[in-house]
């Protein structure tokens, strides 16, 4: 795919919204389908069939803005970031199954960006218990793979108009500039897929760490040999060293990014590249459905994270995460929620790319 371009960036923060309360929990979920709108991105085109009925990027972004406001130049979810530098460390063991450059070398650069789940760059990071991680292998032929993951392990739902009619349950009435909160319990009644969702999220809690989450791939892939042969995939990078016990106390507004820093100039972090493969049955097009535990999983090799970047002039800022951009040996399955991210990213691309000179460094002014 042609690389597409992303000029997000992110000077110093400050809150503008105050943690989700525990109070309701009505409230607390629909601050849920808020969050997993945004981690979800755009949802909208389903293999390049353009149709005045049917769902569009531009129809979800908007809506997308609706919900968590217009943040000129920056992302329309995962607003909230930073980068990392580093590189990947392939085991060889993948290499049976894909001809993928990225898994025959000894080592691939990459290109990193954490993340919160959300639409407002200056959203506190205790506002959503989900954490993010996106991922650019720049392999020595020139070809990229570029993976955004969550530590959800599945989406709420399988298909881009089920994503919109769930951002549309939460968006604010005008009467009252509030979401209806009988809207996304009502949503949720008549969508039982989205079970598996929403007992994960039950016991779900922020994390004090981004180095400490497991982060997964959630849709399907294809790994495909030299040969030919295809093996439907799911993978995540599951942390070598989980101890959160040092992790900078989640105090503030930006606790997550001053503890990666602070992790990080004692020394590189590592991340175990596991692949897992699906058995015959397995869902491959639905990433509302978990896989069943027993398969197997190639240890692929190791993540090496060695330095941050701040996004506002960091390698990441520019960069697109589109699923999609994949090098030959790896392939997208047909889950339409892959096509989808990626004509939304397009079109959210589009509209921060002409929104540069209303950024805060561009007008050198502080943030509101």
């Amino acid at each position: 795919m042609v690389e597409r371009t992303s000029p997000d960036v992110s000077p110093p923060r400050r809150p503008q919204r105050p943690p989700l309360s525990a109070a309701s929990a009505v409230l607390r979920l629909t601050a849920i389908a808020v969050v997993v709108a945004a981690v979800a991105g755009a949802f909208a085109y389903v293999h390049g069939n353009l149709d005045p009925q049917r769902l569009t990027p531009k129809a979800l972004v908007d809506v997308l803005e609706k919900n968590n406001g217009v943040h000129p130049g920056f992302r329309r979810n995962h607003a909230k970031g930073v980068c990392v530098i580093g590189h990947f460390e392939s085991s060889g063991e993948a290499r049976a199954f894909s001809s993928a450059q990225v898994f025959n070398e000894a080592q691939t650069p990459v290109v990193g960006r954490f993340a919160l789940p959300a639409g407002n760059p200056y959203a506190p990071d205790s506002s959503v218990p989900i954490r993010s991680l996106a991922l650019r292998f720049t392999q020595a032929n020139g070809q990229q793979w570029r993976t955004g993951m969550n530590s959800m392990p599945v989406f709420p739902v399988g298909t881009p108009e089920a994503f919109y009619q769930l951002q549309q349950a939460q968006s604010p009435d005008p009467a009252t500039g509030k979401p209806d909160p009988s809207k996304v319990p009502a949503f949720f009644a008549v969508h039982p897929e989205a079970v598996p969702f929403l007992t994960w999220v039950k016991s779900a809690k922020p994390s004090a760490s981004y180095a400490t989450e497991t982060y997964n791939s959630v849709n399907a892939f294809y790994l495909v040999s030299a040969g030919g042969q295809k093996q439907a995939v799911r993978w995540s990078v599951t942390p070598l060293a989980r101890d959160a016990a040092g992790a900078t106390a989640p105090e503030g507004a930006d606790f997550l990014e001053k503890d990666l820093v602070q992790r990080l100039a004692e020394g590189p972090l590592r991340w175990q590249l596991n692949i897992t493969l699906a058995n015959p049955g397995d869902p491959v097009n639905d990433a509302s459905k978990s896989w069943p535990e027993g398969r197997k999983v190639l240890n692929a090799g190791t993540l090496v994270l060695e330095k941050t970047q701040p996004q506002l002039s960091g390698e990441c800022r520019d960069i697109n995460y589109d699923p999609l951009v994949l090098p030959a040996g790896i392939e997208g399955s047909d889950d339409p929620l892959l096509a989808a991210r990626s004509a939304g990213y397009a079109d959210s691309y589009l509209r921060r790319t002409s929104e540069v000179s209303q950024l805060p460094a561009a007008r050198q002014e502080a943030r509101p």
